[in-house]
Protein backbone atom coordinates (compact mmCIF):
# COMPACT_ATOMS: atom_id res chain seq x y z
CA UNK A 1 0.00 0.00 0.00
CA UNK A 2 1.05 3.60 -0.55
CA UNK A 3 1.19 5.97 2.41
CA UNK A 4 -2.13 7.51 1.39
CA UNK A 5 -3.76 4.10 0.96
CA UNK A 6 -2.45 2.91 4.33
CA UNK A 7 -3.68 5.98 6.16
CA UNK A 8 -7.04 5.81 4.42
CA UNK A 9 -7.36 2.11 5.29
CA UNK A 10 -6.66 2.44 9.01
CA UNK A 11 -7.60 6.01 9.92
CA UNK A 12 -11.03 7.19 10.99
CA UNK A 13 -12.35 9.36 8.14
CA UNK A 14 -12.44 12.59 10.15
CA UNK A 15 -10.10 14.52 7.84
CA UNK A 16 -9.99 15.11 4.09
CA UNK A 17 -6.27 15.77 3.50
CA UNK A 18 -4.86 17.16 0.29
CA UNK A 19 -3.13 14.44 -1.77
CA UNK A 20 0.45 14.99 -0.64
CA UNK A 21 2.60 12.85 1.67
CA UNK A 22 4.91 15.01 3.77
CA UNK A 23 8.10 13.64 5.25
CA UNK A 24 10.30 16.59 6.28
CA UNK A 25 10.13 20.24 7.23
CA UNK A 26 12.58 23.06 7.78
CA UNK A 27 11.79 26.72 8.33
CA UNK A 28 8.95 27.77 6.04
CA UNK A 29 9.33 24.71 3.78
CA UNK A 30 7.97 21.18 3.69
CA UNK A 31 9.07 18.25 1.52
CA UNK A 32 7.08 15.29 0.25
CA UNK A 33 8.27 11.71 -0.10
CA UNK A 34 9.25 12.38 -3.73
CA UNK A 35 11.61 15.13 -2.60
CA UNK A 36 9.51 18.04 -3.85
CA UNK A 37 9.67 21.23 -1.78
CA UNK A 38 6.62 23.30 -0.85
CA UNK A 39 6.16 26.71 0.76
CA UNK A 40 4.07 26.23 3.89
CA UNK A 41 1.26 28.79 3.93
CA UNK A 42 -0.65 27.05 6.73
CA UNK A 43 1.78 26.72 9.68
CA UNK A 44 -0.35 23.86 11.01
CA UNK A 45 -3.07 26.36 11.98
CA UNK A 46 -0.37 28.50 13.71
CA UNK A 47 1.17 25.55 15.59
CA UNK A 48 4.27 25.92 13.40
CA UNK A 49 4.56 29.71 13.68
CA UNK A 50 8.28 29.30 14.42
CA UNK A 51 8.72 27.27 11.24
CA UNK A 52 9.60 23.60 11.17
CA UNK A 53 12.50 22.12 13.12
CA UNK A 54 13.64 25.43 14.57
CA UNK A 55 17.20 24.68 15.73
CA UNK A 56 16.90 26.39 19.12
CA UNK A 57 13.59 24.74 19.97
CA UNK A 58 14.84 21.39 18.71
CA UNK A 59 17.93 21.74 20.93
CA UNK A 60 15.76 22.55 23.96
CA UNK A 61 13.57 19.54 23.22
CA UNK A 62 16.53 17.19 22.87
CA UNK A 63 18.36 18.42 25.95
CA UNK A 64 15.28 18.22 28.18
CA UNK A 65 14.19 14.83 26.80
CA UNK A 66 17.56 13.43 27.84
CA UNK A 67 17.17 14.90 31.33
CA UNK A 68 13.52 14.48 32.38
CA UNK A 69 10.33 14.34 30.32
CA UNK A 70 7.15 13.37 32.22
CA UNK A 71 7.18 12.82 35.99
CA UNK A 72 3.57 14.16 36.33
CA UNK A 73 2.45 17.12 38.43
CA UNK A 74 2.57 14.93 41.53
CA UNK A 75 5.98 16.57 42.05
CA UNK A 76 7.56 19.95 41.41
CA UNK A 77 9.97 20.32 38.51
CA UNK A 78 12.70 22.85 37.78
CA UNK A 79 11.19 23.73 34.37
CA UNK A 80 7.55 24.59 35.04
CA UNK A 81 8.03 27.67 37.21
CA UNK A 82 10.19 29.63 34.73
CA UNK A 83 7.74 28.84 31.91
CA UNK A 84 4.69 30.00 33.86
CA UNK A 85 6.52 33.12 35.03
CA UNK A 86 7.27 34.06 31.41
CA UNK A 87 3.63 33.54 30.40
CA UNK A 88 2.42 35.78 33.20
CA UNK A 89 4.92 38.51 32.38
CA UNK A 90 3.97 38.48 28.70
CA UNK A 91 0.22 38.59 29.29
CA UNK A 92 0.29 40.91 32.29
CA UNK A 93 -1.80 38.36 34.18
CA UNK A 94 -1.10 36.62 37.48
CA UNK A 95 -1.25 32.83 37.19
CA UNK A 96 -1.30 30.09 34.59
CA UNK A 97 -2.60 26.56 34.39
CA UNK A 98 -0.78 24.47 31.78
CA UNK A 99 -2.52 21.86 29.66
CA UNK A 100 -1.81 20.08 26.37
CA UNK A 101 -4.22 20.91 23.57
CA UNK A 102 -6.04 24.15 22.95
CA UNK A 103 -9.39 22.48 23.58
CA UNK A 104 -8.22 21.40 27.05
CA UNK A 105 -7.24 24.98 27.83
CA UNK A 106 -10.70 26.14 26.73
CA UNK A 107 -12.29 23.54 29.00
CA UNK A 108 -10.08 24.83 31.82
CA UNK A 109 -11.29 28.38 31.23
CA UNK A 110 -14.92 27.23 31.23
CA UNK A 111 -14.45 25.42 34.55
CA UNK A 112 -12.75 28.47 36.08
CA UNK A 113 -15.53 30.78 34.89
CA UNK A 114 -18.30 28.53 36.19
CA UNK A 115 -16.75 27.88 39.59
CA UNK A 116 -15.96 31.57 39.95
CA UNK A 117 -19.54 32.40 39.04
CA UNK A 118 -20.80 30.23 41.89
CA UNK A 119 -18.19 30.93 44.54
CA UNK A 120 -17.38 34.57 43.84
CA UNK A 121 -20.37 36.07 42.04
CA UNK A 122 -23.03 34.02 43.83
CA UNK A 123 -24.80 32.54 40.83
CA UNK A 124 -27.25 29.80 41.78
CA UNK A 125 -25.87 26.28 41.56
CA UNK A 126 -25.71 24.86 38.03
CA UNK A 127 -27.22 28.02 36.54
CA UNK A 128 -24.05 29.76 35.28
CA UNK A 129 -24.05 30.90 31.66
CA UNK A 130 -21.22 31.82 29.35
CA UNK A 131 -21.83 34.09 26.36
CA UNK A 132 -20.14 32.94 23.14
CA UNK A 133 -20.20 34.09 19.52
CA UNK A 134 -21.86 32.63 16.45
CA UNK A 135 -19.28 31.07 14.16
CA UNK A 136 -16.97 30.25 17.05
CA UNK A 137 -14.40 27.50 17.04
CA UNK A 138 -12.94 26.57 20.42
CA UNK A 139 -12.17 22.89 19.93
CA UNK A 140 -13.81 19.51 19.46
CA UNK A 141 -14.75 18.28 22.95
CA UNK A 142 -18.38 17.53 23.71
CA UNK A 143 -18.78 20.61 25.89
CA UNK A 144 -17.21 22.90 23.29
CA UNK A 145 -19.23 21.29 20.51
CA UNK A 146 -22.33 22.10 22.56
CA UNK A 147 -21.94 25.81 21.86
CA UNK A 148 -20.73 25.57 18.29
CA UNK A 149 -23.09 27.05 15.70
CA UNK A 150 -21.65 24.95 12.85
CA UNK A 151 -24.07 22.09 12.04
CA UNK A 152 -21.31 19.74 10.81
CA UNK A 153 -19.53 19.98 14.17
CA UNK A 154 -22.69 19.07 16.11
CA UNK A 155 -24.51 16.52 13.98
CA UNK A 156 -24.95 13.29 15.90
CA UNK A 157 -22.99 14.30 19.00
CA UNK A 158 -25.79 15.31 21.38
CA UNK A 159 -27.12 15.55 24.01
CA UNK A 160 -25.35 18.87 24.44
CA UNK A 161 -24.08 20.63 27.52
CA UNK A 162 -26.27 23.56 28.62
CA UNK A 163 -25.05 26.87 29.97
CA UNK A 164 -24.06 28.79 26.83
CA UNK A 165 -25.74 31.68 25.05
CA UNK A 166 -24.63 32.57 21.54
CA UNK A 167 -24.76 36.05 19.98
CA UNK A 168 -23.60 37.46 16.63
CA UNK A 169 -19.83 37.97 16.49
CA UNK A 170 -18.90 41.64 16.56
CA UNK A 171 -22.27 42.82 17.92
CA UNK A 172 -21.73 44.62 21.23
CA UNK A 173 -25.41 45.43 21.69
CA UNK A 174 -26.28 41.74 21.38
CA UNK A 175 -23.69 40.86 24.02
CA UNK A 176 -25.13 43.39 26.44
CA UNK A 177 -28.70 42.18 25.84
CA UNK A 178 -27.62 38.59 26.54
CA UNK A 179 -26.11 39.34 29.96
CA UNK A 180 -28.18 38.30 32.96
CA UNK A 181 -27.52 37.75 36.67
CA UNK A 182 -26.44 34.23 35.71
CA UNK A 183 -23.77 35.32 33.24
CA UNK A 184 -20.33 34.26 34.45
CA UNK A 185 -18.18 35.14 31.43
CA UNK A 186 -17.94 36.19 27.82
CA UNK A 187 -15.73 33.83 25.79
CA UNK A 188 -14.71 34.84 22.26
CA UNK A 189 -11.88 34.66 19.75
CA UNK A 190 -10.49 38.14 18.98
CA UNK A 191 -10.41 37.00 15.34
CA UNK A 192 -12.41 33.95 14.30
CA UNK A 193 -9.95 31.67 12.52
CA UNK A 194 -11.86 28.54 11.54
CA UNK A 195 -14.87 30.63 10.53
CA UNK A 196 -12.74 32.16 7.76
CA UNK A 197 -10.43 34.66 9.48
CA UNK A 198 -13.30 36.94 10.48
CA UNK A 199 -12.06 40.25 11.91
CA UNK A 200 -14.61 42.03 14.13
CA UNK A 201 -15.38 45.75 13.85
CA UNK A 202 -12.75 48.07 15.28
CA UNK A 203 -13.37 48.60 18.98
CA UNK A 204 -15.24 45.32 19.52
CA UNK A 205 -12.75 43.85 21.98
CA UNK A 206 -12.41 47.14 23.88
CA UNK A 207 -16.21 47.32 23.95
CA UNK A 208 -16.41 43.84 25.42
CA UNK A 209 -14.02 44.93 28.15
CA UNK A 210 -16.25 47.90 29.04
CA UNK A 211 -19.42 45.79 29.06
CA UNK A 212 -17.88 43.04 31.17
CA UNK A 213 -16.56 45.57 33.67
CA UNK A 214 -19.95 47.24 33.92
CA UNK A 215 -21.74 43.96 34.64
CA UNK A 216 -19.11 42.16 36.73
CA UNK A 217 -18.59 39.51 34.05
CA UNK A 218 -15.29 37.84 33.16
CA UNK A 219 -13.81 38.52 29.71
CA UNK A 220 -11.97 35.44 28.44
CA UNK A 221 -10.25 35.54 25.05
CA UNK A 222 -9.34 32.44 23.07
CA UNK A 223 -6.00 33.28 21.46
CA UNK A 224 -5.02 29.73 20.58
CA UNK A 225 -4.57 30.77 16.94
CA UNK A 226 -4.32 34.55 17.17
CA UNK A 227 -1.81 34.72 20.02
CA UNK A 228 1.98 34.71 20.13
CA UNK A 229 2.64 37.05 17.24
CA UNK A 230 0.26 35.80 14.57
CA UNK A 231 -1.57 39.14 14.21
CA UNK A 232 1.50 41.38 14.50
CA UNK A 233 1.20 41.75 18.28
CA UNK A 234 2.03 39.30 21.03
CA UNK A 235 -1.71 38.98 21.62
CA UNK A 236 -4.55 40.23 19.47
CA UNK A 237 -6.16 42.03 22.42
CA UNK A 238 -3.17 44.39 22.51
CA UNK A 239 -4.37 45.99 19.27
CA UNK A 240 -7.20 47.53 21.30
CA UNK A 241 -5.21 48.35 24.41
CA UNK A 242 -7.11 46.14 26.83
CA UNK A 243 -6.33 43.20 29.08
CA UNK A 244 -8.73 40.30 29.50
CA UNK A 245 -9.44 38.52 32.77
CA UNK A 246 -8.16 35.33 31.15
CA UNK A 247 -6.49 34.31 27.91
CA UNK A 248 -6.31 30.86 26.34
CA UNK A 249 -3.07 29.95 24.54
CA UNK A 250 -1.90 26.93 22.56
CA UNK A 251 -0.64 25.89 19.12
CA UNK A 252 2.49 28.10 18.68
CA UNK A 253 3.21 27.67 22.39
CA UNK A 254 4.60 24.23 21.53
CA UNK A 255 7.10 25.65 19.06
CA UNK A 256 5.96 23.27 16.34
CA UNK A 257 7.24 20.34 18.41
CA UNK A 258 4.68 19.39 21.06
CA UNK A 259 1.07 20.08 22.05
CA UNK A 260 1.33 22.74 24.77
CA UNK A 261 -1.47 25.01 25.97
CA UNK A 262 -2.33 27.16 28.95
CA UNK A 263 -5.06 29.20 30.54
CA UNK A 264 -3.58 32.41 31.98
CA UNK A 265 -5.72 34.64 34.19
CA UNK A 266 -6.00 37.06 37.05
CA UNK A 267 -5.26 35.56 40.46
CA UNK A 268 -8.89 35.78 41.61
CA UNK A 269 -9.98 33.79 38.56
CA UNK A 270 -7.37 31.08 39.03
CA UNK A 271 -7.70 30.75 42.79
CA UNK A 272 -11.02 28.93 42.44
CA UNK A 273 -9.00 25.80 41.66
CA UNK A 274 -7.96 23.57 44.54
CA UNK A 275 -5.82 20.41 44.62
CA UNK A 276 -7.72 17.66 42.84
CA UNK A 277 -10.29 19.95 41.18
CA UNK A 278 -8.52 19.98 37.83
CA UNK A 279 -5.40 18.50 36.29
CA UNK A 280 -3.69 16.58 33.52
CA UNK A 281 -1.07 13.83 33.57
CA UNK A 282 0.91 15.49 30.78
CA UNK A 283 -0.04 19.13 31.40
CA UNK A 284 2.95 21.18 32.50
CA UNK A 285 5.46 18.36 32.14
CA UNK A 286 9.15 19.42 32.12
CA UNK A 287 9.61 18.58 28.43
CA UNK A 288 6.63 20.71 27.39
CA UNK A 289 7.67 23.53 29.72
CA UNK A 290 11.22 23.63 28.39
CA UNK A 291 10.06 23.64 24.77
CA UNK A 292 7.39 26.28 25.37
CA UNK A 293 9.75 28.58 27.26
CA UNK A 294 12.27 28.40 24.42
CA UNK A 295 9.46 29.00 21.91
CA UNK A 296 8.58 32.22 23.74
CA UNK A 297 12.23 33.28 23.84
CA UNK A 298 12.63 32.64 20.11
CA UNK A 299 9.66 34.89 19.33
CA UNK A 300 11.25 37.62 21.43
CA UNK A 301 14.86 37.20 20.29
CA UNK A 302 14.09 36.88 16.58
CA UNK A 303 11.60 39.74 16.51
CA UNK A 304 8.86 37.52 15.12
CA UNK A 305 6.04 39.76 16.35
CA UNK A 306 7.37 42.74 14.41
CA UNK A 307 8.15 40.48 11.47
CA UNK A 308 4.53 39.35 11.44
CA UNK A 309 3.32 42.94 11.55
CA UNK A 310 5.50 44.11 8.66
CA UNK A 311 5.22 41.05 6.42
CA UNK A 312 1.54 40.73 7.26
CA UNK A 313 0.82 44.26 6.09
CA UNK A 314 2.70 43.46 2.88
CA UNK A 315 0.77 40.21 2.36
CA UNK A 316 -2.62 41.81 2.90
CA UNK A 317 -1.74 44.71 0.60
CA UNK A 318 -0.74 42.31 -2.15
CA UNK A 319 -3.85 40.16 -1.73
CA UNK A 320 -6.18 43.16 -1.77
CA UNK A 321 -4.52 44.46 -4.93
CA UNK A 322 -5.42 41.31 -6.88
CA UNK A 323 -8.07 41.98 -9.48
CA UNK A 324 -10.02 38.80 -10.05
CA UNK A 325 -13.73 37.97 -10.00
CA UNK A 326 -12.79 34.74 -8.24
CA UNK A 327 -11.63 36.64 -5.14
CA UNK A 328 -14.65 38.01 -3.26
CA UNK A 329 -12.92 39.37 -0.15
CA UNK A 330 -9.68 39.40 1.82
CA UNK A 331 -9.70 39.53 5.61
CA UNK A 332 -6.92 39.33 8.12
CA UNK A 333 -4.34 40.86 10.40
CA UNK A 334 -0.62 40.21 10.58
CA UNK A 335 0.51 37.05 8.79
CA UNK A 336 -3.01 35.66 8.85
CA UNK A 337 -5.41 36.09 5.96
CA UNK A 338 -8.58 34.53 4.70
CA UNK A 339 -9.12 34.80 0.96
CA UNK A 340 -12.77 34.23 0.13
CA UNK A 341 -13.44 32.45 -3.15
CA UNK A 342 -16.65 33.07 -5.09
CA UNK A 343 -18.46 29.71 -4.89
CA UNK A 344 -20.24 30.46 -8.15
CA UNK A 345 -16.86 30.19 -9.89
CA UNK A 346 -14.83 27.68 -7.89
CA UNK A 347 -14.40 26.07 -4.48
CA UNK A 348 -11.67 26.91 -2.02
CA UNK A 349 -10.71 23.23 -2.11
CA UNK A 350 -10.07 23.48 -5.85
CA UNK A 351 -7.91 26.53 -5.26
CA UNK A 352 -5.87 24.68 -2.61
CA UNK A 353 -5.41 21.68 -4.90
CA UNK A 354 -4.09 23.95 -7.65
CA UNK A 355 -1.78 25.65 -5.16
CA UNK A 356 -0.49 22.23 -4.17
CA UNK A 357 0.37 21.49 -7.80
CA UNK A 358 2.38 24.72 -7.89
CA UNK A 359 4.31 23.99 -4.68
CA UNK A 360 2.27 25.92 -2.12
CA UNK A 361 0.48 24.30 0.83
CA UNK A 362 -2.70 25.79 2.24
CA UNK A 363 -6.11 24.47 3.27
CA UNK A 364 -9.66 25.61 2.81
CA UNK A 365 -12.23 26.29 5.49
CA UNK A 366 -16.02 26.32 5.08
CA UNK A 367 -15.60 25.48 1.37
CA UNK A 368 -15.16 29.13 0.42
CA UNK A 369 -12.04 30.47 2.18
CA UNK A 370 -8.37 29.78 1.51
CA UNK A 371 -6.29 30.34 4.63
CA UNK A 372 -2.91 31.99 4.18
CA UNK A 373 -0.86 31.91 7.39
CA UNK A 374 2.83 31.14 6.78
CA UNK A 375 5.38 30.61 9.54
CA UNK A 376 6.44 33.92 11.04
CA UNK A 377 10.03 33.14 9.99
CA UNK A 378 9.21 33.12 6.27
CA UNK A 379 11.46 35.24 4.04
CA UNK A 380 9.76 38.02 2.12
CA UNK A 381 10.94 36.56 -1.20
CA UNK A 382 9.38 33.18 -0.37
CA UNK A 383 6.16 34.85 0.74
CA UNK A 384 6.00 36.79 -2.53
CA UNK A 385 6.64 33.61 -4.51
CA UNK A 386 3.71 31.90 -2.80
CA UNK A 387 1.46 34.92 -3.33
CA UNK A 388 2.42 34.95 -7.02
CA UNK A 389 1.29 31.34 -7.26
CA UNK A 390 -1.98 32.21 -5.53
CA UNK A 391 -2.65 34.97 -8.04
CA UNK A 392 -1.89 32.54 -10.87
CA UNK A 393 -4.42 30.09 -9.46
CA UNK A 394 -7.13 32.76 -9.33
CA UNK A 395 -6.53 33.65 -12.98
CA UNK A 396 -6.58 29.98 -13.95
CA UNK A 397 -9.88 29.42 -12.16
CA UNK A 398 -11.38 32.42 -13.92
CA UNK A 399 -10.10 31.10 -17.23
CA UNK A 400 -11.65 27.71 -16.55
CA UNK A 401 -15.00 29.40 -15.94
CA UNK A 402 -14.80 31.28 -19.25
CA UNK A 403 -13.89 28.11 -21.14
CA UNK A 404 -16.77 26.24 -19.54
CA UNK A 405 -19.20 28.96 -20.57
CA UNK A 406 -17.87 28.97 -24.11
CA UNK A 407 -18.33 25.22 -24.36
Amino acid sequence: MTAIELETRYSAPNYAPLPVVLTRGEGAFLWDTAGRRYVDMMSAYSAASHGHAHPRILAALTAQAKRLAVPSRAYYSDRLGPFLEELCKLTGLDAALPMNTGAEAVETAIKAARRGGYRVKGIARDRAEIIVANGNFHGRTTTVTSFSTEPDYRDGFGPFTPGFRSVPFGDLAAVERAITRETAAVLVEPIQGEAGVIVPPEGFIAGLRRICDAHGVLLILDEVQSGLGRTGAWFAYEHEGIRPDGVILGKALGGGMLPVSAFVARREVMDVFTPGSHGSTFGGNPLAAAVALEALHVIRDEGLVERSRVLGAHMLERLRAIESPVLKAVRGRGLWAGAEIDPAIASAREACERLLEKGVLSKETHHTVVRLAPPLVIARADLDWALDRFEEVLHELDGTRHRARAA
